[in-house]
């Protein structure tokens, strides 16, 4: 099992992710900086690979008890091993296992994840087998909402980073059980489409839909990341929705 050393939020956390697995980047840094998560408070991320934005979301939110749950062996090996690493061990903790059938009766305040990309393993072009995990899913992007909602306590929010072209499906599953949907279209570029978008939602409230002002990453016709991006993957700025 090879693995590489990185730096998360501008070196606010250590960690070693796998050379041949998913590794983490503006996805888990864009779903950290929207968690906004308040003392006392418990969280769990699904599908935790690594690390990273676990460990992110308890360097950024003090006070805060957090779990990750990874189906991956090897990740969830070195999850742990990254929360020894920083020094987390009193407040953050790592489950082997699949998130969906994971079993703890406390509801939580917040659930976040980065779900696998696509339902459809046919999707895929001959994906590297560390990497297949992170990119597959036998449970459908529904499955991994709705385990999200009933876990959560009424009025806990679930925080999501997708593909742009399922925004449909996550409002789908969202609809009737979770309100005040805040939507953040992420975008290259501000001339393109976006690719990803950020959904959060909290249980049970009745709030509208609200359509965010894009995230753009990269300045106009470059590969600099703009003012707005570059503090979220330095750890120093928060998307904050009103809820």
């Amino acid at each position: 099992m090879t693995q590489t050393p990185d730096a998360f939020l501008g070196g606010k956390i250590s960690l070693y992710q796998l050379e041949d697995g998913y590794r983490a980047g503006m996805d888990a840094a864009v779903l950290v900086a929207a968690l906004n998560l308040k003392a006392g408070q418990r969280a769990m991320e699904f599908g935790c690979g690594a690390g990273a934005a676990l460990l992110g979301a308890a360097a950024l939110y003090e006070d805060v008890e957090l779990t990750g749950v990874e189906l991956d062996p090897r990740a969830a090996a070195l999850a742990q091993d990254n929360v020894a690493l920083n020094r987390m061990e009193g407040r953050v903790r790592v489950s082997e296992g699949d998130a969906l059938a994971y079993r703890d009766e406390r509801e939580l305040d917040a659930v976040f994840f980065n779900p696998p990309y696509f339902d459809d393993p046919s999707a895929l072009r001959a994906p590297k087998a560390g990497k297949s995990p992170a990119w597959m899913s036998d449970a459908g992007l529904a499955a991994w909402i709705d385990t999200g909602l009933r876990r959560l306590r009424s009025g806990g929010v679930l925080t999501v980073i997708q593909r742009a072209d399922r925004l449909d499906d996550i409002l789908v599953a969202l609809k009737g059980r979770a309100g005040a949907v805040n939507v953040l279209p992420v975008q290259a570029h501000a001339d393109e489409p976006a690719k990803r978008v950020l959904v959060q939602a909290t249980k049970t409230a009745k709030g509208r839909l609200q359509l965010r002002p894009p995230l753009v990453l990269h300045e106009a016709g470059g590969t600099g990341f703009t003012a707005d991006a570059d503090a979220i993957f330095r750890g120093e700025a928060r998307l904050e929705f009103r809820r």
